[in-house]
Protein backbone atom coordinates (compact mmCIF):
# COMPACT_ATOMS: atom_id res chain seq x y z
CA UNK A 1 0.00 0.00 0.00
CA UNK A 2 1.40 3.41 -0.96
CA UNK A 3 2.02 5.99 1.78
CA UNK A 4 0.58 8.71 -0.50
CA UNK A 5 -3.01 7.39 -0.28
CA UNK A 6 -5.36 9.87 1.43
CA UNK A 7 -7.62 7.81 3.68
CA UNK A 8 -10.07 10.72 3.93
CA UNK A 9 -10.52 11.18 0.16
CA UNK A 10 -13.68 10.28 -1.77
CA UNK A 11 -11.75 7.87 -4.00
CA UNK A 12 -10.64 5.84 -0.98
CA UNK A 13 -14.19 5.79 0.37
CA UNK A 14 -15.54 4.57 -3.01
CA UNK A 15 -12.84 1.91 -3.13
CA UNK A 16 -13.74 0.61 0.34
CA UNK A 17 -17.49 0.52 -0.39
CA UNK A 18 -17.14 -0.87 -3.91
CA UNK A 19 -19.71 -3.61 -4.41
CA UNK A 20 -21.42 -2.81 -1.06
CA UNK A 21 -24.68 -1.18 -0.11
CA UNK A 22 -23.96 2.56 -0.09
CA UNK A 23 -27.49 3.46 1.01
CA UNK A 24 -27.10 1.78 4.38
CA UNK A 25 -25.66 4.93 5.99
CA UNK A 26 -22.09 3.94 6.65
CA UNK A 27 -21.03 5.31 3.31
CA UNK A 28 -22.41 8.77 4.13
CA UNK A 29 -20.85 8.74 7.58
CA UNK A 30 -17.51 7.71 6.11
CA UNK A 31 -17.66 10.53 3.59
CA UNK A 32 -18.41 13.17 6.22
CA UNK A 33 -16.01 11.79 8.88
CA UNK A 34 -13.08 13.99 7.83
CA UNK A 35 -15.25 17.11 8.04
CA UNK A 36 -16.53 16.13 11.49
CA UNK A 37 -12.99 15.46 12.66
CA UNK A 38 -11.79 18.83 11.40
CA UNK A 39 -14.69 20.66 13.03
CA UNK A 40 -14.16 18.80 16.33
CA UNK A 41 -10.44 19.57 16.28
CA UNK A 42 -11.15 23.23 15.56
CA UNK A 43 -13.58 23.43 18.48
CA UNK A 44 -11.05 21.76 20.77
CA UNK A 45 -8.38 24.29 19.77
CA UNK A 46 -10.78 27.21 20.24
CA UNK A 47 -11.87 25.85 23.62
CA UNK A 48 -8.26 25.51 24.73
CA UNK A 49 -7.47 29.07 23.65
CA UNK A 50 -10.58 30.35 25.44
CA UNK A 51 -9.60 28.53 28.64
CA UNK A 52 -6.08 29.99 28.48
CA UNK A 53 -7.41 33.52 27.95
CA UNK A 54 -9.90 33.07 30.79
CA UNK A 55 -7.17 31.78 33.11
CA UNK A 56 -4.81 34.66 32.34
CA UNK A 57 -7.64 37.19 32.63
CA UNK A 58 -8.77 35.88 36.02
CA UNK A 59 -5.20 35.73 37.34
CA UNK A 60 -4.57 39.31 36.14
CA UNK A 61 -7.78 40.48 37.79
CA UNK A 62 -6.91 38.77 41.09
CA UNK A 63 -3.41 40.26 41.05
CA UNK A 64 -4.88 43.72 40.46
CA UNK A 65 -7.34 43.31 43.34
CA UNK A 66 -4.58 42.10 45.65
CA UNK A 67 -2.44 45.12 44.74
CA UNK A 68 -5.34 47.49 45.43
CA UNK A 69 -6.00 45.83 48.81
CA UNK A 70 -2.32 46.10 49.73
CA UNK A 71 -2.22 49.79 48.81
CA UNK A 72 -5.42 50.47 50.80
CA UNK A 73 -4.00 48.67 53.85
CA UNK A 74 -0.74 50.62 53.58
CA UNK A 75 -2.61 53.91 53.32
CA UNK A 76 -4.76 53.03 56.34
CA UNK A 77 -1.67 52.18 58.39
CA UNK A 78 -0.06 55.51 57.46
CA UNK A 79 -3.21 57.42 58.47
CA UNK A 80 -3.33 55.55 61.79
CA UNK A 81 0.30 56.44 62.54
CA UNK A 82 -0.31 60.12 61.69
CA UNK A 83 -3.40 60.24 63.94
CA UNK A 84 -1.51 58.66 66.83
CA UNK A 85 1.33 61.15 66.46
CA UNK A 86 -1.10 64.11 66.39
CA UNK A 87 -2.87 62.79 69.51
CA UNK A 88 0.43 62.43 71.36
CA UNK A 89 1.44 65.99 70.40
CA UNK A 90 -1.90 67.41 71.59
CA UNK A 91 -1.59 65.56 74.92
CA UNK A 92 1.91 66.95 75.45
CA UNK A 93 0.71 70.49 74.70
CA UNK A 94 -2.13 70.14 77.22
CA UNK A 95 0.27 68.95 79.91
CA UNK A 96 2.60 71.90 79.26
CA UNK A 97 -0.31 74.38 79.48
CA UNK A 98 -1.49 72.84 82.77
CA UNK A 99 2.00 73.07 84.25
CA UNK A 100 2.27 76.74 83.21
CA UNK A 101 -1.13 77.50 84.75
CA UNK A 102 -0.09 75.85 88.02
CA UNK A 103 3.19 77.74 88.13
CA UNK A 104 1.69 81.19 87.37
CA UNK A 105 -0.11 81.71 90.74
CA UNK A 106 3.03 80.83 92.74
CA UNK A 107 5.15 83.25 90.71
CA UNK A 108 2.55 86.00 91.12
CA UNK A 109 2.49 85.48 94.88
CA UNK A 110 6.27 85.66 95.07
CA UNK A 111 6.27 88.86 93.00
CA UNK A 112 3.63 90.40 95.24
CA UNK A 113 5.67 89.57 98.34
CA UNK A 114 8.73 91.16 96.82
CA UNK A 115 6.92 94.46 95.97
CA UNK A 116 7.88 97.27 98.35
CA UNK A 117 4.91 98.88 100.01
CA UNK A 118 4.88 102.68 99.79
CA UNK A 119 3.01 104.78 102.32
CA UNK A 120 2.24 108.54 102.09
CA UNK A 121 2.88 110.35 105.41
CA UNK A 122 3.09 114.05 106.35
CA UNK A 123 6.42 115.86 106.11
CA UNK A 124 6.69 116.48 109.83
CA UNK A 125 6.47 112.78 110.55
CA UNK A 126 9.18 111.69 108.10
CA UNK A 127 12.16 110.30 109.95
CA UNK A 128 15.64 110.00 108.51
CA UNK A 129 17.26 106.56 108.61
CA UNK A 130 20.16 106.34 111.05
CA UNK A 131 23.46 107.12 109.43
CA UNK A 132 26.14 104.54 109.77
CA UNK A 133 29.60 105.45 110.93
CA UNK A 134 32.64 104.78 108.79
CA UNK A 135 33.71 101.79 110.87
CA UNK A 136 30.25 100.25 110.67
CA UNK A 137 30.25 100.69 106.87
CA UNK A 138 33.65 98.99 106.63
CA UNK A 139 32.50 96.10 108.80
CA UNK A 140 29.35 95.61 106.70
CA UNK A 141 31.43 95.80 103.48
CA UNK A 142 33.84 93.18 104.83
CA UNK A 143 30.97 90.90 105.87
CA UNK A 144 29.33 91.21 102.44
CA UNK A 145 32.64 90.53 100.69
CA UNK A 146 33.19 87.42 102.84
CA UNK A 147 29.69 86.21 102.06
CA UNK A 148 30.27 86.71 98.34
CA UNK A 149 33.63 84.89 98.49
CA UNK A 150 32.04 82.04 100.44
CA UNK A 151 29.25 81.70 97.90
CA UNK A 152 31.70 81.82 95.00
CA UNK A 153 33.98 79.31 96.74
CA UNK A 154 31.08 76.91 97.19
CA UNK A 155 30.12 77.27 93.56
CA UNK A 156 33.69 76.73 92.37
CA UNK A 157 34.14 73.70 94.62
CA UNK A 158 31.00 72.12 93.18
CA UNK A 159 32.36 72.36 89.61
CA UNK A 160 34.47 69.33 88.78
CA UNK A 161 36.76 69.17 85.77
CA UNK A 162 35.36 67.06 83.01
CA UNK A 163 37.43 63.99 82.38
CA UNK A 164 38.61 63.39 78.82
CA UNK A 165 37.05 60.33 77.18
CA UNK A 166 39.23 57.30 77.28
CA UNK A 167 40.28 55.90 73.89
CA UNK A 168 38.43 52.74 72.92
CA UNK A 169 40.29 50.07 71.00
CA UNK A 170 38.36 48.79 68.00
CA UNK A 171 39.17 45.22 67.07
CA UNK A 172 38.20 44.09 63.60
CA UNK A 173 37.44 40.44 63.17
CA UNK A 174 37.40 39.01 59.69
CA UNK A 175 34.78 36.37 59.04
CA UNK A 176 35.83 33.72 56.59
CA UNK A 177 33.06 32.05 54.64
CA UNK A 178 33.98 28.43 54.23
CA UNK A 179 32.88 26.58 51.13
CA UNK A 180 30.79 23.57 52.13
CA UNK A 181 32.82 20.41 51.79
CA UNK A 182 31.56 17.58 49.62
CA UNK A 183 31.86 13.95 50.66
CA UNK A 184 34.47 12.21 48.56
CA UNK A 185 32.65 8.87 48.27
CA UNK A 186 29.18 10.33 47.57
CA UNK A 187 27.82 9.76 44.04
CA UNK A 188 25.54 12.52 42.69
CA UNK A 189 22.82 12.08 40.10
CA UNK A 190 22.74 15.80 39.19
CA UNK A 191 25.35 18.50 39.83
CA UNK A 192 25.99 22.11 38.89
CA UNK A 193 28.50 21.11 36.19
CA UNK A 194 27.93 17.67 34.64
CA UNK A 195 30.85 15.52 33.39
CA UNK A 196 31.95 16.20 29.82
CA UNK A 197 33.55 13.79 27.35
CA UNK A 198 36.56 15.20 25.46
CA UNK A 199 35.09 16.65 22.27
CA UNK A 200 31.48 16.56 23.48
CA UNK A 201 28.59 14.13 22.96
CA UNK A 202 29.27 13.75 19.24
CA UNK A 203 32.80 12.52 19.96
CA UNK A 204 31.41 10.12 22.59
CA UNK A 205 28.93 8.58 20.12
CA UNK A 206 31.66 8.29 17.49
CA UNK A 207 33.96 6.51 19.95
CA UNK A 208 31.27 3.99 20.89
CA UNK A 209 30.38 3.29 17.23
CA UNK A 210 34.02 2.73 16.28
CA UNK A 211 34.88 0.45 19.25
CA UNK A 212 31.67 -1.59 19.52
CA UNK A 213 31.63 -5.14 18.07
CA UNK A 214 28.23 -6.60 17.27
CA UNK A 215 27.81 -9.89 19.22
CA UNK A 216 27.59 -12.80 16.69
CA UNK A 217 24.77 -14.54 18.60
CA UNK A 218 22.66 -11.37 18.63
CA UNK A 219 23.47 -10.79 14.98
CA UNK A 220 22.30 -14.30 14.04
CA UNK A 221 19.08 -13.88 16.02
CA UNK A 222 18.43 -10.46 14.47
CA UNK A 223 18.46 -8.65 17.84
CA UNK A 224 18.72 -4.88 17.58
CA UNK A 225 17.68 -1.90 19.67
CA UNK A 226 18.95 0.23 22.55
CA UNK A 227 20.74 -0.83 25.68
CA UNK A 228 20.84 1.94 28.33
CA UNK A 229 23.94 1.92 30.54
CA UNK A 230 24.70 3.94 33.66
CA UNK A 231 28.23 4.45 34.92
CA UNK A 232 30.02 6.61 37.48
CA UNK A 233 32.39 9.33 36.31
CA UNK A 234 34.74 9.61 39.28
CA UNK A 235 36.34 12.71 40.74
CA UNK A 236 39.41 12.22 38.55
CA UNK A 237 37.37 11.67 35.35
CA UNK A 238 37.80 7.88 35.06
CA UNK A 239 34.93 5.40 34.62
CA UNK A 240 33.90 3.66 37.84
CA UNK A 241 30.92 1.39 38.46
CA UNK A 242 29.00 0.33 35.31
CA UNK A 243 25.48 -1.11 35.26
CA UNK A 244 22.72 -1.76 32.72
CA UNK A 245 19.41 -0.09 33.54
CA UNK A 246 17.56 -1.33 30.42
CA UNK A 247 18.67 -4.63 28.95
CA UNK A 248 18.56 -5.67 25.30
CA UNK A 249 20.18 -9.12 25.50
CA UNK A 250 22.95 -10.58 27.68
CA UNK A 251 25.48 -10.45 24.81
CA UNK A 252 24.58 -6.86 23.88
CA UNK A 253 24.61 -5.80 27.54
CA UNK A 254 28.10 -7.22 28.08
CA UNK A 255 29.40 -5.59 24.89
CA UNK A 256 27.97 -2.21 25.94
CA UNK A 257 29.58 -2.49 29.39
CA UNK A 258 32.91 -3.45 27.80
CA UNK A 259 32.92 -0.39 25.52
CA UNK A 260 31.93 1.93 28.39
CA UNK A 261 34.76 0.61 30.59
CA UNK A 262 37.23 1.43 27.80
CA UNK A 263 36.19 5.09 27.59
CA UNK A 264 39.00 7.65 28.12
CA UNK A 265 38.89 10.11 31.00
CA UNK A 266 36.07 12.64 31.19
CA UNK A 267 36.19 16.18 32.50
CA UNK A 268 34.78 15.45 35.98
CA UNK A 269 31.56 16.98 37.23
CA UNK A 270 31.69 19.72 39.85
CA UNK A 271 29.51 20.73 42.81
CA UNK A 272 30.29 23.97 44.68
CA UNK A 273 33.44 24.24 42.57
CA UNK A 274 34.76 20.84 43.73
CA UNK A 275 35.08 17.69 41.55
CA UNK A 276 32.63 14.94 42.59
CA UNK A 277 31.47 11.47 41.54
CA UNK A 278 28.48 11.62 39.17
CA UNK A 279 26.20 9.01 37.58
CA UNK A 280 26.21 9.27 33.77
CA UNK A 281 23.47 7.71 31.62
CA UNK A 282 24.38 6.56 28.11
CA UNK A 283 22.16 4.84 25.49
CA UNK A 284 24.06 2.32 23.29
CA UNK A 285 22.31 1.47 20.01
CA UNK A 286 22.71 -1.91 18.27
CA UNK A 287 21.54 -1.79 14.64
CA UNK A 288 22.06 -4.43 11.98
CA UNK A 289 23.29 -3.39 8.57
CA UNK A 290 20.88 -4.39 5.78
Amino acid sequence: MSNSVDLTSKEWCDLVFEGRNKDFGAYVLRQSSSKRHNVAFMWIVLGFIACCLLYFGVSKYLDMKAEEAREALLKQQQETVVNQMSEEVSEEEEEIIKQEEQQEPEEVQEAQQQVTELAIVPDDKVTQPPQLTTETQKNEADISAQNVEGQLGGLVSDIKPQEAPKPVAVVEQKVQVETPKVEENKVFTSVEQMPQFPGGDAALMKYIASHMQYPPMAQEQGIQGKCIVQFVVTRNGSVGEVKVVRSLSPDCDNEAKRVVRSLPRFTPGKQNGQPVNVWYTLPVTFKLQN
